[in-house]
């Protein structure tokens, strides 16, 4: 320090240098200063070392809530969150109260500097609903504002000039003051000034009216659908789960009616990926799909036809519409423009992958699973499924996103999403992530879509229509009840615009969650004596009440095995039985893992779980038994042979039920625990596949956790 303070004092005459002069320093790193000293920026941009600098693009909300003076000129900036231009998560009203709610949050938390932040929130026409009225949910926020405290947190709403002396403000002085300079901000004050909207290309008119394709283009209709790859199973699940119910309260008896069918899961999602291409016979006009985009008003037909034109030309191609020149670029930013005016979110999804749309907080999203321990995998299970395991770049990240689902533009939108809610999770409730390493967004997707089929009692394809058309906010609302497991119900509501419902996904009752709880921690033998008793006063809350029970340890199966949840202290158990590498090293529990994943499903693969928890108890109970090798799907065959046994199943009803890997649909829809459960017949597979001595009984003595 006396060095430095020599040196210093060596350069106190060359005021110009701008160093700190010795009485400005002490070993707090405090300085008094005596003039003012120009503002320090490090901006890591070095041309020789190859330092490309902070991404211009990327743009926090601690810096948006300064403000800056540049050549004599206060500037003030918009959170980068809000622009819809970026990405359409902001043209979602509800989204956009909820993701203030947090920035507000965010801001209180980690504000540091000298004066007050200033966020400022534009309401814009595009704001405003069919009527050209607030929305309720930004007026609700308004009148939180104008009180003072909103989420814990105390505001202040005003104009902006209110707030200009009390806000933190920053001098760009390190900026060189010359001519290119002042012409860029004149460019932009200019353009921010003199704003007007461009021309429209496509007819703005009655969205749902359908106009008729010719013949000779029929190929083209439907195209965008058949670019998408999710879909769940498609067999009717309803049905299957009806006839589910009918063994359940028949006492496993088969129907007389029923035929047989092919054995599948219940509603166990299956990818099939769908391809574009058109083959050389197929004539298509495409001066003539022109002629039909300059008259249609519905947006499918629109969509249908911009998609072809795009895959067949690329972004770039020229043409003529509406007695103007442009490209199909320009037609797809317009089509994406009004599909967010009409709230129509399977398009804005669809065209937002057309142009290549990356949300801004990609990269940052995926860097805080990460660092949690949490590796992602993008892309279809078993088909294209990409493991991330580092940060990467925005563009890298986003071009890994694009590739793995090809031609389901959709789909690489939808992930980008569902990335930002997961990181939202994590941060906020982290408890949702428990004993989870890898996040398989791909397979969450599907069973999103299954959860959808199975609530709304739809087809695989109506499922994948309606999860890509939830607004952003209703989609990390299902994804939430998702991660926690909570029973959810789907409501339609009147859309704000004429002819249409969207749909609410909304938590069931508290009373109804504990009545099932409690449902479900009965024996069988207690669950119909109890039923019995109650005797419900209507005939329609019997079938209520069986149909809320029927097929909740499945879901519960199916969410877990997508999740990649395991029971707490799973992995170590595993190592005990093993016994490779580390006790709780974290890449013997990625090897475990990665095996299990090479299950398709999800519900088997809970079933698998649960097998090897039975075996670790053979070492945890110093069973003197040979177990060189034991294989566990056997485990489980056996057990649901001893289910089928027990519960004197007819064959006919075993054919006719039979799920994933030949196990009945009752025995993945048993509870885990209790004398019936799935985790009483693994014992006792397990007894007799080991020989394990056994009572006069059968019972087996062990320590169960």
């Amino acid at each position: 320090m006396g060095r430095i303070t020599f040196i210093l004092a060596k350069l106190d005459n060359y005021r110009s240098t701008g160093f700190p002069i010795p009485g400005e320093l002490d070993p707090l790193n405090r300085r008094l200063v005596s003039e003012p000293k120009p503002d320090i920026v490090v901006q890591g941009k070095n041309k020789k070392l190859g330092l490309t600098g902070r991404p211009s693009s990327e743009v926090g909300l601690l810096a948006t809530s300064k403000l800056y003076v540049m050549n004599e000129q206060m500037l003030a900036f918009i959170p980068q969150t809000i622009d819809s231009h970026m990405f359409y998560l902001s043209l979602d009203m509800d989204y956009k109260v909820y993701a203030l709610k947090n920035e507000l949050d965010y801001v209180s938390n980690n504000w540091r500097m000298i004066g007050r932040p200033t966020i400022i929130i534009p309401v814009l026409e595009e704001s405003l609903d069919s009527s050209q009225n607030l929305p309720t949910a930004l007026v609700a926020t308004i009148k939180k504002l104008q009180s003072g405290y909103i989420a814990g947190t105390r505001v202040h709403m005003g104009k902006l000039r209110d707030f200009l002396t009390t806000s933190c403000v920053t001098k760009l002085s390190f900026l060189p003051d010359d001519s290119t300079q002042e012409m860029q901000l004149n460019k932009i004050m200019k353009g921010l000034a003199g704003h007007t909207s461009r021309p429209k290309l496509l007819s703005f008119g009655n969205k749902m009216k359908r106009r008729h394709i010719s013949r000779k283009n029929l190929s083209v209709h439907g195209s965008v659908r058949r670019s998408r790859s999710i879909q769940v199973d498609p067999e009717n699940i309803q049905e299957r789960e009806d006839h589910l119910l009918h063994h359940l309260k028949g006492g496993l008896h088969p129907m007389p009616q029923e035929c047989d069918r092919a054995p599948s899961p219940v509603g166990s999602p299956i990818l099939t990926r769908h391809k574009f291409g058109f083959t050389h016979e197929e004539s298509v006009d495409q001066q003539e799909l022109i002629e039909q985009l300059n008259h249609t008003e519905v947006l499918h037909e629109q969509a249908d036809i911009i998609h072809y034109l795009v895959m067949k030309n690329g972004p770039n191609w020229k043409t003529e519409v509406g007695g103007k020149d442009c490209t199909l670029k320009e037609l797809l930013v317009e089509l994406y423009e009004k599909a967010g005016h009409w709230k129509q979110w399977w398009l804005v999804r669809h065209t937002a992958g057309m142009l290549k749309k990356r949300v801004e907080e990609l990269a940052l999203s995926a860097t805080d699973l990460l660092v949690r321990q949490k590796q992602l995998s993008v892309g279809l299970p078993s088909v294209n499924e990409k493991v991330i395991t580092a940060p990467l770049p925005p563009d890298e990240l986003a071009a890994i996103i694009f590739e793995v689902y090809g031609e389901d533009l959709s789909t690489a939108s939808l992930t980008q999403e569902l990335l930002i809610y997961l990181a939202m999770f994590i941060r906020t409730e982290p408890k949702l992530f428990k004993e989870m390493l890898r996040l398989r967004v791909g397979l969450i997707i599907q069973v999103m879509a299954s959860e959808l089929a199975r609530t709304l009692k739809c087809s695989g394809d109506e499922a994948s229509d309606h999860l890509l058309n939830l607004s952003p906010f209703e989609m990390k609302t299902l994804l939430h009840h998702i991660l926690s497991g909570k029973e959810f119900v789907i409501k339609a509501v009147h859309s704000e615009h004429e002819d249409e419902s969207c749909l609410r996904v909304k938590s069931k009752k508290s009373q109804e969650e504990a009545n099932q709880f409690a449902r479900l921690s009965k024996s069988p033998q207690k669950k119909m004596l109890d039923l019995a008793l109650s005797q419900p006063e209507t005939e329609e809350e019997d079938i209520a009440m069986e149909t809320d029970r029927q097929g909740q340890w499945l879901r519960r199966r199916r969410l877990d095995g997508a999740l990649n949840r395991v029971p707490e202290g799973f992995y170590p158990r595993v190592w005990k039985v093993l016994s490779m590498m580390t006790p709780g090293e974290f890449k013997f529990a990625l090897r475990v893992e990665t095996v299990l994943n090479t299950i398709p499903q999800p519900e088997y693969r809970q079933l698998m779980v649960e097998a090897l928890i039975v075996l670790t108890m053979v070492s945890e109970n110093e069973w003197s038994v040979k177990m060189d090798e034991i294989h566990v799907d056997k485990l489980v065959h056996e057990a649901n042979a001893l289910f089928i046994k027990d519960q004197d199943i007819p064959k006919e009803s075993v054919k006719q039920c039979e799920g994933q890997q030949g196990s009945v649909l009752h025995f993945y829809d048993s509870a885990p625990s209790g004398r019936f459960g799935t985790m009483s017949y693994l014992c006792r597979a397990l007894a007799n596949i080991l020989h394990i001595p056994a009572d006069h009984e059968g019972n087996v003595e062990c320590n169960l956790s």
